[in-house]
């Protein structure tokens, strides 16, 4: 055999082994099972205690998955809701959208059309770049005197103009950068209620929850949030090295604080379902979806590579090299994901009942995967 024939044997015997070892890798569970596996491996890999879990695919094909204990032998529950933290922007983003579709407001309002002046807030920003975190507006958990005067008084009532007081000055100019700020949307939910006359609780729920019928959807503080919760489990931001479960601890500074920010509660199924809806064109029109989606680069790490108005565009590392887009959350002891696949039609919704975004983005990177996967062998 010549050198030229024995390297083409060679390289032909080494096609054969590596074709046998795809065949040999193929996961030929139903996939149910293989969604299964990876919340049960997600909760192992990262000593979490409990996930829950929906995927929604084309033709509202629907998966519910759980793994793990909410407290006690007590297993995670489908029906278990779970504080979702800052997807509660995309909800508001959406409302804002609506509105201004309405004619009730406009993107390009100043903030002094709708409410007055506060310290260390340029009127001149606007709806807009409240919307797409390009205010420069100071981010109020930045200042350690919040949680201080927080941990006083867990039970307080506070008010909007009270958390407004805690900013310090600008970033930068409004429409001079990127900087994620939670106060953005807090002056958002002040806005609504402002132009509506109502409260942003029944505004998200008579526009979008009733039509959607999402049942299982609640904005803390302004409604009563169901006793069948997924337990979260923490230090109660104490940094003494304890580990409780947090549930039913008092919280309504913490939700008060938060509000149009990130405090709405939800089961995994009923965000999924919000996403799919949003994402697939059933909740706003193609104009708003367009302006929805018009991003900024966010110029910095972690896991957005852009954001728009109130979505963010997930960095392919979280996505499993998906195209991914909607919202990551976490806050007093959760973490949760919801991400929509526009070139496959899908949306995953990820909820962890410890602020643990390894656990959650590991979940979310191996459901896509195997949905993706699935849906290629479907086509097949």
């Amino acid at each position: 055999m010549s050198i030229g024939t024995n390297k083409s044997f060679y390289i032909f015997l080494s096609l054969i082994l590596i074709s046998a070892a795809s065949i040999a890798c193929v996961d030929n569970r139903p996939f149910e099972e293989q969604l299964q596996s990876v919340l049960e491996k997600g909760i192992q890999k990262h000593d979490v205690k409990g996930v829950s879990a929906a995927v929604i695919g084309p033709g509202q094909k629907t998966w519910l998955g759980t793994a793990g204990i909410s407290h006690d032998t007590v297993p995670v529950d489908p029906g278990m809701v779970s504080a979702i933290g800052s997807i509660t922007k995309n909800a508001v983003s959406a409302l804002t959208l609506r509105l201004a579709e309405e004619g009730v407001l406009s993107l390009g309002d100043p903030l002094s059309r709708w409410l007055p002046e506060y310290q260390n807030v340029d009127s001149r920003t606007t709806i807009r770049q409240l919307l797409n975190h390009s205010s420069g507006i100071y981010m109020f958990w930045s200042n350690q005197k919040i949680w201080d005067d927080l941990k006083k008084d867990r039970t307080k009532i506070w008010t909007p103009e009270e958390v407004l007081s805690y900013i310090d000055k600008p970033y930068f100019e409004p429409g001079q950068g990127f900087r994620y700020s939670n106060t953005n949307y807090l002056l958002l939910a002040m806005i609504i209620q402002e132009a509506t006359g109502s409260s942003l609780a029944d505004e998200l729920r008579n526009r979008f929850w009733h039509p959607l019928n999402l049942n299982d959807t609640w904005l803390a503080i302004q409604e009563k949030i169901p006793v069948n919760q997924i337990h979260i489990w923490g230090d109660n931001w104490n940094n003494d090295g304890s580990y409780i479960d947090m549930t039913f601890l008092p919280r309504t500074a913490h939700d008060c604080i938060c509000f149009g920010s990130g405090s709405f509660f939800m089961t995994a199924e009923n965000l999924a379902m919000w996403g799919h809806a949003l994402f697939e064109g059933r909740v706003l029109s193609p104009e708003s979806m367009t302006e929805m989606l018009k991003y900024v680069d966010t110029g910095r790490g972690g896991n957005m590579e852009a954001y728009g108005l109130g979505v963010q565009k997930f960095r392919s590392r979280v996505t499993g090299g998906e195209i991914g887009i909607g919202h990551a959350g976490g806050g007093k002891g959760s973490v949760a994901y919801m991400v929509y696949l526009p070139d496959h039609h899908v949306t995953i919704a990820v909820m962890a009942n410890e602020s643990n975004s390894r656990c959650a983005e590991y979940v979310v990177n191996n459901l896509v995967k195997k949905t993706v996967e699935n849906l290629f062998q479907e086509v097949k």
